[in-house]
């Protein structure tokens, strides 16, 4: 991956420091020569926006595109992971579900390097590299067919992750022209891209899915410490466990806003019997938007809402130990975006492949000031369209 820019005005300059790392295929798609590509992609970094956050030169496929980018790049997951507490609870406390489901999580924890070397862990970043495909799925007699009018696209990206125990991280995502940045300062989660402004995540932090991905045990045990054990399958030849967790309707009531409601958010772990590391982290999500349109008095029917339905399965692969702790390495996640409701039914879906470059833990000088969220991020309100589902991301 490249991680320098050159200094085409001065030979004998310093080289700037990227704050992403891009790959190198990336690199060499954008121009016929080295200072046409670092061109270009300046003006990516740089490219305005109008009043109401959109492009100058906006489309809807490049609107539809991100937000499949933040679908599959960005996602939060809804709880409050208490990382602060002790992970080892009594294992015969609950019905029988319960009680297997905190075993696994203790293999698991032992598999990843044990309390002493987890405990020792207080920040850490990665840098990963990715390729995404997206594709467009229309419902025509019940089939899925791909739709011909956007095909099939292929996009190549870079990421760099912060995280300070317990609350706080900072995601920078680059694909192509498109340029994600989340994070959480230990109040409030929040995002922003290249084309819309900064916003907020209704209710209280929340941890960043990637890093469900293999990148923080830790919160990984926290997080199933409350599921329950449902059943076995097999995944790539390898048998596992399958934790599953359903976030209370308390919890996805206060994430609700006037005009959307959160059905119901379900999350999946896959364990191997074997080794006890997390093969499958899964979620799925439905989201009713309100019709603000009909009267107060008129009763609303299923036809006049419109449904999001969201799933994102994540395989992870390639565990290696760094300083003792074993950190997935690569994987491939596959996110679907499901609109019906009002007559219209729409399906996308996009597939991420990733690979961690570059990792490492307890960062010297990582202070909370590099997680302060935007300023323009409390100058405006949390506002959801009718036709985008923005509390799903």
């Amino acid at each position: 991956m490249r991680t320098l820019c050159p200094n085409f005005n001065n030979e004998d300059g310093l080289e700037t420091v990227l704050e992403v790392p891009v790959p190198d295929e990336m690199f060499s798609d954008i121009g016929c020569n080295a200072a046409m590509r670092w061109k270009n992609m300046r003006a990516w970094m740089k490219k305005p926006q109008t009043s109401n956050g959109g492009e100058n030169t906006g489309s809807n496929s490049n609107d539809h595109f991100m937000l499949l980018l933040k679908l599959v790049g960005s996602p939060l997951i809804p709880l409050h992971v208490q990382t602060c507490n002790t992970l080892t609870t009594p294992i015969n406390n609950g019905c029988i579900e319960a009680s297997t489901a905190k075993y696994i999580v203790q293999q698991y924890l032992a598999a990843m390097g044990g309390l002493t070397a987890l405990n020792s862990v207080n920040s850490m970043y990665a840098i990963g590299q990715l390729k995404m495909v997206s594709s467009d799925i229309q419902q025509a007699n019940g089939d899925d067919t791909l739709d011909t009018k956007r095909g099939t696209n292929v996009e190549l990206g870079g990421f760099v992750l912060w995280q300070k125990n317990p609350d706080f991280w900072f995601l920078e995502l680059v694909v192509s022209g498109c340029k994600i940045s989340a994070g959480c300062d230990g109040k409030v989660a929040w995002s922003q891209s290249s084309t819309h402004p900064s916003q907020a995540s209704k209710g209280p932090p929340k941890p960043l899915r990637r890093l469900f991905q293999g990148l923080d045990p830790r919160s990984t045990a926290s997080l199933f410490l409350s599921a329950v054990c449902i059943g076995e399958k097999s995944i790539n030849n390898e048998e596992c466990f399958i934790l599953k967790l359903e976030i209370s309707p308390d919890i996805l009531s206060i994430q609700s806003t006037p005009n959307t409601e959160i059905v119901h958010h379900r999350i999946w772990g896959c364990f191997s019997q074997r080794t006890g590391l997390l093969i499958q982290f899964e979620d799925t999500k439905l989201v009713r938007m309100k019709n603000t349109s009909s009267s107060s008095s008129a009763a609303a029917t299923n036809d006049e809402n419109i449904y999001w339905e969201t799933n994102i399965e994540s395989t992870l692969e390639d565990y290696r130990c760094i300083d003792g702790i074993n950190i997935a390495h690569g994987g491939r996640t596959s996110a679907t975006i499901y609109r019906y409701g009002r007559s219209l039914n729409h399906r996308a879906k996009i597939d991420e492949t990733w690979r961690i470059e570059e990792v490492d833990f307890n960062i010297t000088g990582l202070s909370l000031d590099c997680f302060l969220p935007p300023a323009d991020l409390f100058k405006s309100e949390i506002l959801v369209e009718d036709d985008e589902p923005a509390i799903i991301i």
